[in-house]
């Protein structure tokens, strides 16, 4: 398997990241010191809480995609470790954060890193235990599972967007989402969901059953991937 991953953008994020955190205790720091020291300036206390508690919830969001460790892409390369030559992994080297193009077809993997129960019931998305920490941070909206449906909607939107004016109509390769739950403690029951969703463990051996029906030859694979060396 041949990997291509933007280094700049993901070194880059992930100081914006550390940045973002360490001067978001520093403005929390400094509201708390006015309320304490300066109660006159309050209007300035909370305008320092409000901007901190923005600037940590964006810290968060940015550490847990680009400065956790192992990062999904580190992780989703591990877990793929030993497919075929003939498969191509893009990570945020393409429209969309993670892509693999391969005879199996054209995959938007979508990484979820959170553990607990994950499960797919009546159209709606339902996430539960995972421990005191992950409750505590599913109330600020960092582990929320949110709406895997929309998420890989977007993202296949963009491709196709991206395909429409780049391959000028020689073919349309279709696009398929996947859901790729990156945590070894994940309980997954989505036997109904829309959309592939499975553990990370299970996704070499899908994709490799996949490519037996070849769902792309060997010169669709070269004319797509030869898009994003161009991009």
């Amino acid at each position: 398997m041949k990997i291509i991953k933007n280094e700049k953008l993901i070194t880059r994020n992930g100081k914006i990241g550390q940045y973002t955190s360490i001067g978001a205790l520093v403005v929390l720091g400094a509201g708390m010191y006015i309320s304490f020291k300066k109660p006159e300036f309050f209007i300035y206390s909370m305008l320092s809480l409000v901007v901190g508690f923005i600037m940590t919830q964006i810290g968060m969001y940015m550490g847990n995609r680009w400065g956790r460790s192992p990062r999904p892409d580190e992780k989703i390369d591990s877990g793929l470790k030993g497919l075929h030559s003939e498969f191509n992994m893009y990570h945020y080297a393409s429209p969309v954060s993670h892509l693999l193009v391969g005879p199996s077809g054209v995959w938007v993997l979508i990484p979820y890193h959170q553990q607990g129960k994950i499960s797919y019931t009546k159209n709606r998305w339902k996430m539960s235990g995972g421990g005191f920490l992950q409750g505590y941070m599913r109330i600020f909206g960092q582990e929320s599972i949110g709406r895997p449906d929309i998420d890989a909607e977007n993202e296949v939107r963009t491709l196709n967007k991206f395909f429409a004016k780049k391959l000028d109509g020689t073919f349309t390769p279709e696009i398929k989402p996947i859901l790729v739950f990156t945590n070894d403690k994940v309980e997954l029951d989505v036997s109904d969901s829309p959309i592939p969703a499975m553990k990370l463990k299970q996704l070499k051996e899908f994709m490799r059953q996949g490519a037996k029906n070849r769902a792309l030859s060997a010169s669709q694979i070269e004319e797509i991937t030869s898009l994003f060396d161009e991009a």
